[in-house]
């Protein structure tokens, strides 16, 4: 069965909630072990430190880990996307440590079993659950897990307002030193912004904005780009050139997000009243990035290429096209279901060398 690039995301969003839980509760065993040398002080509640009950605590942390990130990607993060961070921090942690609680009920009597070989059916399995509920012991393993919860929506919170593949990259250190890559670039730029801003005004504004980038987010994780910045109501968008070439995902994106708009085109026009259009430029060529700023570190790209692809894209009224592309795009992109028109090679602001563009459209298939 072929994961969807969706499902890829999500799947490469939860794996690290349960690396998070693994690495850490490691830390802990090991302090314990550290601290108690091995022996185990209150036999009537807590539950010894053995091989087998280390790896069994190690797959119940996995476990957990990926319950939690699930329910973190899946699900909280979009029910409290409107709250504030601390709001949205504290509710997210009741109802982890609630979940935990239940966790703990299911796990313990299964620990319980296997270092004493007592049956799951027998009383005594659940008595020493009884009084582990009402020890210190449990009070340490709640801290215990409430770090752990913390550590989950530390690197949530960060995950989520860097992006996934900019935190990875800065945890990696992959951008450090600065690197030269080739990448496809695409400027999407909003019709008619300016006169939908001064009609609007500043919050009505704002809050179209997020709809219309939230609209965007399928077509671009369906076509494996990547959110390099929004700026106003400009996105750029960038693609590696195996996933951007593949399939011609670059050009599916731009009509993906067409299709997307017109589907949502009565709601936006009863909403905001206004039918939401865009224009965009794809340009192909080598750039250098890397970490950059004192204050601020951030991931940037610098390079010829975002030049050209952002006067490209700034020449899609005068040339009458909704989506223009460049020759270095053309060549290299596969038979596919679109129709390329040639515009001239044109003189770009800034650059001697003339680039021929093409306007790209969707044939009709019958």
């Amino acid at each position: 069965m072929k994961i969807s690039p969706k499902a890829k995301r999500n799947i490469s969003r939860i794996l690290p909630f349960a690396i998070i839980w693994v690495l850490s509760g490691w830390i802990t065993d090991v302090t314990e072990i550290g601290i108690t040398r091995n022996q185990n002080l209150n036999p009537d509640t807590d539950i010894s430190l053995t091989i087998p009950i280390l790896i069994f605590a190690s797959l119940a942390n996995a476990i957990v880990g990926i319950i939690v990130g699930t329910l973190e990607v899946i699900y909280l993060e979009k029910r409290f996307s409107n709250r504030s961070l601390w709001v949205k921090l504290f509710y997210k942690f009741l109802t982890y440590l609630t979940l935990i609680i239940v966790i703990i009920v299911i796990f313990y009597p299964v620990a319980s079993s296997l270092e004493t070989g007592i049956s799951l059916l027998e009383a005594d399995a659940w008595q020493k659950l009884g009084r582990f509920l009402i020890s210190v012991s449990f009070l340490v393993t709640l801290f215990h897990l409430s770090v752990r919860v913390i550590f989950s929506l530390i690197y949530s919170a960060i995950s989520e307002n860097l992006g996934h593949h900019l935190f990875l990259n800065f945890f990696s250190g992959k951008y450090h030193q600065p690197k030269i890559e080739k990448r496809i670039f695409m400027f999407l730029d909003m019709k008619s912004s300016t006169t939908i801003a001064e009609a609007l005004g500043h919050i009505k504004y704002f809050k179209l904005l997020d709809t219309y980038y939230k609209i965007m987010s399928d077509p671009i994780i369906n076509s494996l780009g990547e959110v390099y910045q929004y700026i106003g109501d400009e996105i750029v968008i960038s693609w590696k050139p195996e996933k951007g070439f593949n399939q011609a995902n670059c050009i599916k994106c731009f009509f993906d997000i067409q299709d997307q708009l017109e589907k949502q085109r009565e709601a936006l026009l009863n909403e905001y009243g206004f039918e939401i259009g865009f224009k965009a430029g794809i340009h192909f060529g080598e750039a250098t990035i890397g970490e950059i700023g004192d204050l601020k570190k951030e991931i940037v790209f610098t390079g010829d290429v975002l030049n050209t692809t952002a006067r490209i894209q700034s020449l899609c009224k005068e040339l009458e096209s909704d989506l223009l592309i460049s020759g270095a795009i053309k060549e290299l992109l596969p038979q596919s279901n679109y129709q390329y028109s040639s515009k001239g090679e044109i003189e770009l602001k800034g650059r001697n060398k003339k680039e021929e563009l093409f306007s790209v459209d969707k044939l009709e298939l019958f």
